[in-house]
């Protein structure tokens, strides 16, 4: 049925066979694999982009199978689209940066407990599957930056600030709300700056 969620072991039927030439869409699809298993913690920033350059260049499907052996299955909707959200996603780190970029599947809420790392979320290109988002932070030092669409609000008003800023220049009040993002916890040192995509920033201009 058109619409409906069907879990896929391996994107494409991967294993089916091997040495077929790898389409498009099948280097899609295990990329979209691959940025699941990076937001649920499985994989690495670095790991992400190791196995993304390998999988846009791949040439056949063992190759695309083989990027994706020791990860969990993924559902997928009729069009392809990753559809499948955790409830709670919770990132503990320190020192190295969290990004979430491109077609990451955001959580029902998520939990940011870290210490002196930058941290990048980027929802513009995200798979959002409700229209409320919660953040939770406990977060020392950096800056958490978002980057949203001019249909998105983020709420501030329950954020503790100690030696910190907000900079808030996302909303558009003339734009349809389809998210709300709410920002709630505690942000000591650094910033927490919401913006809108530098291209999107552009075309305002």
């Amino acid at each position: 049925m058109p619409g409906e969620i069907a879990p896929a072991e391996k994107p494409s039927g991967l294993n089916s066979q091997p040495e077929m030439r790898a389409s498009h869409a099948d280097r899609d699809r295990v990329a979209d694999v691959l940025r699941v298993a990076a937001g649920d913690g499985r994989l690495t920033a670095e790991e992400l982009d190791q196995r993304l350059e390998v999988a846009l260049s791949a040439r056949t499907v063992r190759e695309l199978a083989e990027l994706t052996v020791d990860l969990p299955a993924v559902s997928f909707a009729a069009d392809g689209v990753v559809a499948e959200a955790k409830e709670v996603l919770r990132i503990e780190q320190k020192w190295s940066p969290v990004k979430r970029t491109g077609r990451w599947v955001v959580p029902r809420r998520l939990v940011l407990d870290v210490e002196w790392c930058a941290v990048t979320l980027d929802l513009t290109e995200a798979v959002i599957t409700q229209d409320t988002l919660q953040i939770d932070l406990d977060m020392r030092g950096k800056t958490l930056t978002l980057i949203v669409g001019p249909d998105t609000v983020v709420d501030t008003d329950g954020l503790m600030l100690q030696h910190s800023r907000v900079r808030n220049r996302a909303s558009d009040a003339a734009a349809p709300t389809t998210l709300r993002v709410e920002l709630v916890g505690e942000k000591q040192f650094g910033r927490v700056v919401v913006r809108r995509p530098r291209q999107a920033l552009g075309r305002r201009r």
